[in-house]
């Protein structure tokens, strides 16, 4: 292999790598009941039945998902890391759980975001 296969490959890696840092957590299984003696799913933190097997989206922009065991939650958005702080500040938008950059002075001018984590 040359090493601008190398190369290539190993960006390939370091961006996937990247892309798949979701922020995740785990909440132990709390039994969801019907006529208090069939397990029926999880119960999330609002108190809300999700069935076994289903995934959703919560309020505060987590993708979560019901297993047997656990509630999985993973973050659906990434942050903005690596912009001009001092020029620009950073929205969040909770109906489409994204962040936008944009000018302090006027939120109509982009700017420009070098790093994102999430």
């Amino acid at each position: 292999m040359s090493e601008k296969t190398i190369l290539a490959c190993l960006l390939v890696l370091a961006i996937s790598v990247t892309l798949s840092n979701a922020a995740c957590f785990l909440q132990p299984l709390k039994p969801g009941m019907s006529d208090g003696k069939i397990i029926k799913g999880c119960l999330d933190s609002n108190g809300e039945l999700h069935e076994f097997g289903s995934s959703w989206r919560s309020a505060d922009c987590n993708d979560c998902s019901c297993s047997r065991d656990a509630i999985r939650c993973c973050s659906s958005f990434v942050t903005p890391v690596d912009y001009d702080k001092e020029k620009c500040v950073s929205i969040f938008n909770k109906e489409t759980c994204t962040y936008e950059v944009v000018e302090k002075d006027d939120h109509s001018k982009e700017c420009p975001v070098r790093g994102w984590v999430g």
